[in-house]
């Protein structure tokens, strides 16, 4: 088994668990996969953000405005891992709640940098932005104003 297939094995389900959960309303899981080691940084549809501390206060803010979370599939489109780094660039399909409207699909983007620490891999980066769509949109505006 090659290390990008190592890595895929033992990270997607926890990824899928943890992103499902925050679209439910917890960013705890979600959380629980970031870095407690700098750089960290987050670049989101709305906002970014580096250093840990700021990725998991909009996280945390993310996972207020996310609920009903029907279907969420990572569809992965390349990743790699060599040594102690790993990237998964994907595309997430997701039907649920944006700021308490009702359940609509939408689809991320997403780039995710891991570094593995402590024999885990955890995420240092993350770039995401929506495709085209009313859920996207909503949930951009609704970050742009907690930055306010």
């Amino acid at each position: 088994m090659s290390e990008t297939e190592k890595f895929l094995e033992a990270t997607m389900p926890r990824l899928t668990e943890a992103e499902t959960a925050i679209h439910n309303g917890d960013a705890g899981q979600w959380i629980a996969m970031w870095s407690r080691h700098e750089p960290v940084t987050l670049f989101g549809a709305a906002v970014t953000r580096a250093g840990g501390a700021e990725a998991r206060r909009t996280l945390e803010r993310l996972g207020t405005l996310l609920s009903d979370c029907t279907a969420f599939e990572i569809e992965v489109v390349a990743a790699g891992a060599s040594g102690d780094l790993a990237y998964l660039v994907a595309f997430e399909h997701i039907t649920g709640s944006v700021n308490g409207a009702p359940p609509e699909p939408y689809t991320l983007r997403a780039t995710t940098a891991f570094r593995r620490e402590d024999g885990e891999w955890r995420v240092v980066h993350r770039h995401g932005d929506s495709l085209k769509s009313v859920a996207g949109h909503r949930l951009a505006e609704q970050l742009q104003a907690s930055d306010r």
